[in-house]
């Protein structure tokens, strides 16, 4: 077990946690709601500190991150454990069921051996993803540090249900904030993911970015009947456009029946090219599609002169008309970082 950086000393022995917005009150000997975090007489410890479930050196256009060192391999590592109890989750096995039979095959990877393995697979960066890497806040920390140090590029893949306080101790450490937003209402998040206090996860989009510099992202997966109706999708397109700017990449993206939800039905393509439609009257002027397979509409287009920016053929990039961040022939800037 390795000691939480953020936990206040309660009465007898118990113990707040203060690393995601829960903000569990754990009782001597127990474990907050994510499982991964426990009492021992009084001092919080991490469960999981360099035990890596899963791992793969990813195209970054996976996350998906569209705007972000494009066509670049980005080391990726999950461990178990999450915040969220996703009803759709597709890693559910890793993410809401974790047992102890699983720790068995995990992998233990240090930080510092997490910087050799993702230099020796020739990756440019680092991303912490496949569970909620909030939850792996003491490891993600230690190895981001390292990574920065040796010129790899950090990214979260998050949820954003984070403490303000656990954001402010990775935020000097992560460039990229990849983040999905389920809905637009208590509603949704309380039937999906089992919260109330949803706006909190918009407000870390905000500080990761103004705050930290990061690069945002963001992500909503459509869910029929669940989060598919247009004042959901307006709601999370005027969000994004007003406070994290129209340049800010939106993907929406198709809902594939999962865990506890086979009942439901996979989003509709039309569905899909609605809420891009939707995005574009907000004022956004990149909206992609995704999980759509040969679906074309993960091609990055200038706003400006409509000309051809990127062509993405599955997790393949073609740079066509790139300057830097900007249109290679208006000059148009397009948030691109590299």
């Amino acid at each position: 077990m390795h000691k939480a950086m953020l936990y206040d000393a309660l009465h007898d022995n118990f113990i707040r946690c203060n690393t995601c917005e829960r903000r569990c009150r754990i009782a001597p000997g127990k474990t907050g709601m994510c499982g991964r975090y426990k009492n021992g007489s009084g001092t919080l410890y991490s469960l999981n500190y360099a035990h890596v479930s899963s791992i793969a050196a990813d195209p970054i256009e996976k996350k998906p991150i569209y705007h972000f060192y494009h066509g670049s391999r980005c080391f990726s590592l999950g461990s178990w454990g999450c915040n969220f109890q996703c009803l759709g989750c597709q890693n559910w096995s890793i993410a809401c069921t974790p047992n102890q039979a699983q720790y068995a095959h995990a992998y233990e990877i240090s930080p510092e051996e997490c910087i050799n393995l993702a230099q020796a697979h020739n990756c440019h960066g680092i991303s912490w993803t496949y569970n909620e890497p909030t939850m792996w806040l003491e490891y993600t920390h230690d190895a981001a540090r390292l990574a920065r140090k040796a010129g790899l590029y950090t990214a979260y893949v998050t949820n954003g249900y984070i403490t303000t306080e656990a954001l402010d101790v990775i935020g000097p450490y992560i460039q990229a904030w990849r983040l999905d937003v389920k809905g637009f209402n208590a509603d949704t998040y309380q039937k999906v993911a089992k919260i109330s206090d949803w706006q909190t996860i918009l407000d870390s989009a905000v500080r990761a970015k103004t705050k930290w510099g990061m690069h945002v992202e963001i992500v909503t997966n459509i869910i029929p009947s669940i989060n598919d109706d247009d004042q959901q999708l307006s709601g999370i397109a005027k969000w994004i456009s007003s406070d994290l700017g129209e340049l800010t990449p939106w993907h929406v993206t198709r809902f594939y029946p999962q865990h506890k939800m086979l009942d439901y039905p996979a989003t509709p393509l039309a569905t899909l090219e609605h809420a891009r439609d939707i995005g574009h009257r907000a004022g956004l002027k990149f909206v992609y599609i995704g999980n759509m397979g040969t679906h074309q509409n993960t091609d990055t287009m200038c706003y400006s002169c409509q000309s051809l920016i990127i062509r993405r053929n599955g997790f393949r990039t073609d740079a066509l008309g790139l300057n830097g961040s900007q249109c290679r022939y208006c000059g148009a800037e397009l948030n691109f970082r590299a």
